[in-house]
């Protein structure tokens, strides 16, 4: 009996044994008919090698525009009011106002290796919102670290006043002071280098002060565009 229970023993232990033997070479074949279905599509490769052509075509850009930058060194072209004068200023007891002004306006590029050109230049001129005269320029270039002045000598007609607008002129003459409303824009285009060209509205926007009594303008603020 105890001879039965051993050779029984054995006989377990060794189909054991051939069963494990045999597994792992069913687990081998399992991975490597994994492995052989899931090779990756050529296109889908394609698609990477693209992606990182694109990228770094990217990098390469952004480094050239940089160090364009940083050698060019762009500023942007500006347009300011550097004088102007109050020719005449006159009212009545009807409530007209009429008043003659002369501005200077200068259009500037400080850039030292591009000319710039400016266009679509519009400039609005009132007196507590009523219209004075609309002043406007055809289309030019201004060379490099140059400058291009634009005169405007501006009449109104007979402005029909307001009691509140009368009372307002009334009370400039007693303070000696009265402030007229510019605005408008200007286009501005200047090329940078091998990087192309580069456009701005350059958009002015302030009230140009005066002394009735002579005339003189005050510059109490700077009257200067700003970029968009």
């Amino acid at each position: 009996m105890p001879s039965s229970h051993r050779d029984h023993g054995q006989a377990a232990e060794y189909q054991n044994q051939n069963q494990n033997q045999h597994h792992p070479h069913h687990y081998r074949r399992k991975l490597v008919n994994t492995h052989h279905d899931r090779n990756t599509h050529p296109l889908i490769w394609l698609a990477a090698i693209l992606c990182t052509i694109i990228a770094i075509g990217v990098v390469v850009a952004g480094i050239v525009v940089f160090v364009g930058y940083m050698v060019i060194h762009p500023r942007i072209p500006v347009i300011s009011v550097t004088k102007a004068h109050l020719d005449l200023l006159s009212n009545d007891y009807a409530g007209l106002l009429q008043t003659q002004l002369t501005i200077i306006v200068v259009a500037q590029n400080g850039n030292a290796r591009a000319h710039a050109t400016f266009s679509d230049i519009n400039f609005n001129l009132s007196y507590q919102g009523q219209p004075i005269a609309r002043m406007v320029a055809e289309t030019f270039d201004v060379p490099r670290n140059s400058s291009k002045t634009l005169n405007y000598v501006v009449r109104s007609a007979s402005i029909p006043l307001t009691p509140d607008q009368m009372e307002e002129v009334d009370e400039s003459w007693k303070r000696d002071v009265i402030g007229f409303d510019l605005k408008g824009s200007a286009r501005t285009r200047w090329r940078v280098g091998a990087l192309g060209s580069v456009k701005f509205w350059s958009n002015l926007e302030c009230e140009l002060k005066f002394r009735p009594s002579n005339g003189s303008y005050i510059k109490h603020s700077r009257c200067t565009s700003e970029s968009k």
